[in-house]
């Protein structure tokens, strides 16, 4: 692409992306959340409002030849698809964008000054809960075809499909998806901007994607609290928790037992250990607290465990008083939300199960074990691009970043990919995002590298004028 042509891009992106972050705020001043984190998602409105100000400013764009739909069918989380008309009426050929539009909880430890509903931008960054995951994706994706709109350039025909489940599993997208197929039709080109990225230097394209399983777990010994001077009677439901717990990883080392790992593909292992060398902020990047150590210090251990190995994380518990409430009593019952990442390519389903028959079996004492809300969903492993497709990222990451694009793999998920992936073989995958240093996703202090963004947007922007010819049929 011409570099005349690539100022102009870069300037109209830029502008207008300016333009729509007063609206990204009020948006994120919406104090909803996924289904999973609130109860009366269906009844408050919070949501709903959310998806009704993305609608909005979609309309508001005035993309050419698009027609947009807001969808909250009963039982369901809202959805927005937006069908744009490509180029001089080209029909055969399309790109599918997702995004996502619920939030995360607020968390607790956010800096002073900065709250999860009242954003604020601070040295070049957007503070708030989902605006980098994954409020911007919808901006993202509207300005850049409004972009090539606007420059006289070309576009295929797109599809948006923004859902707000994605926090909480993502099947309520499936109701859709289906209801929509047929306008949807064949994909030739999904681009997802609801990945990491490893730092803000460049281009990174995610290949993979890990899968989960996520499970409240209770262990319960009492039916009421007793004082802790019966205590070597009454076993303790912490310390069967933690034999529970020693049952899928090594307390010392936090390797995962082998139910839940697999082998790693011989080409990825070489990817893994490419990114790695430039993946310098891969340890860095954390706010370890004090002179914690990560678990290892050299950098393609670290990776390899955050991309191809099963880790276990605790991310929430119950039925433990609080410190200065506590009084000398042995308690009835523990319980801990649980999180298992799994490799890309482990059968989660197969993990699901392994999961609860190593909690639940053969329980020390016969406690009583119980399992709510768990749920698995896919990793995913992409398959090779067509090589002019990796040419174009390749170009447009050395036109707005200087540098050229990095494939890594992504320590998170993304339930639908693994979905598209089958209904749309012949796909390929732009799976990008702005989850990088200090965004702290899901955390305290959740936020937006704002030049990151505007690069970010104009790659896809180019990306998608400069694919049009290829994938016309």
């Amino acid at each position: 692409m011409k570099s005349s042509r690539v100022d102009q891009i870069r300037d109209k992106v830029y502008n207008s992306f300016d333009e729509s972050l007063p609206v990204l705020m009020d948006i994120l001043r919406i104090p909803s959340m996924s289904r999973e984190f609130d109860n009366e998602y269906l009844t408050n409105g919070l949501l709903l409002k959310t998806a009704e100000s993305f609608e909005q400013y979609i309309r508001q764009a005035n993309l050419k030849n698009a027609q947009i739909q807001l969808y909250s069918d009963e039982g369901f989380s809202p959805f927005l698809f937006v069908e744009v008309e490509g180029s001089d009426g080209m029909t055969d050929g399309t790109v599918l964008f997702y995004g996502h539009m619920d939030k995360q909880p607020p968390f607790t430890g956010w800096k002073e000054g900065i709250s999860a509903y009242d954003p604020k931008i601070i040295d070049d960054k957007l503070y708030g809960r989902g605006g980098a995951d994954d409020g911007y994706a919808i901006m993202a994706s509207v300005i850049s075809i409004k972009t090539i709109q606007e420059l006289g350039l070309k576009h295929p025909r797109i599809v948006m499909a923004f859902e707000a489940d994605e926090e909480s599993g993502s099947s309520h997208i499936y109701h859709y998806l289906d209801k929509l197929k047929e306008k949807i039709g064949s994909v030739d080109l999904v681009i997802a901007l609801d990945a990491s990225c490893g730092s803000y230097d460049r281009l990174w394209v995610t290949t993979t994607l890990r899968g989960i399983v996520v499970g409240t777990v209770t262990v319960q010994v009492l039916n009421e609290g007793i004082h802790s001077g019966e205590s070597g009677i009454i076993p303790s439901s912490f310390r069967i928790f933690r034999q529970l717990l020693n049952r899928i990883d090594n307390p010392q080392t936090g390797d995962v037992v082998d139910d839940f790992q697999v082998i790693i593909p011989g080409k990825r292992y070489l990817e893994t250990q490419k990114t790695a060398e430039v993946f310098k902020e891969v340890i860095t990047k954390f706010p370890f607290h004090q002179n914690t150590q990560p678990v290892f210090q050299d950098r393609f251990l670290v990776y390899l465990n955050k991309i191809w190995r099963a880790q276990l994380s605790v991310t929430g518990g119950d039925d433990i008083p609080n410190c200065n409430q506590a009084g000398n009593v042995i308690t009835p019952k523990t319980t801990l939300k649980l999180s298992l990442r799994l490799p890309p390519t482990k059968n989660h389903l197969e993990a699901k199960e392994s999961f609860v028959k190593l909690l639940t079996t053969n329980v020390p004492y016969n406690a009583s074990v119980t399992i709510s809300g768990l749920r698995s969903g896919p990793g995913f492993n992409a398959l090779d691009n067509q090589p002019y497709l990796d040419s174009i990222i390749n170009q447009a990451s050395l036109n707005y970043y200087g540098n050229e694009a990095t494939t890594f793999g992504d320590g998170g998920a993304i339930y639908l990919m693994t979905h598209l992936q089958q209904i749309h073989p012949k796909a390929s995958f732009l799976i990008i995002g702005v989850l990088g240093t200090g965004a702290n996703e899901h955390g305290p202090n959740e936020c937006l590298d704002l030049p990151n963004v505007r690069k970010l947007i104009s790659c896809i922007t180019e990306i998608i004028s400069e694919v049009q010819p290829h994938i016309k049929k």
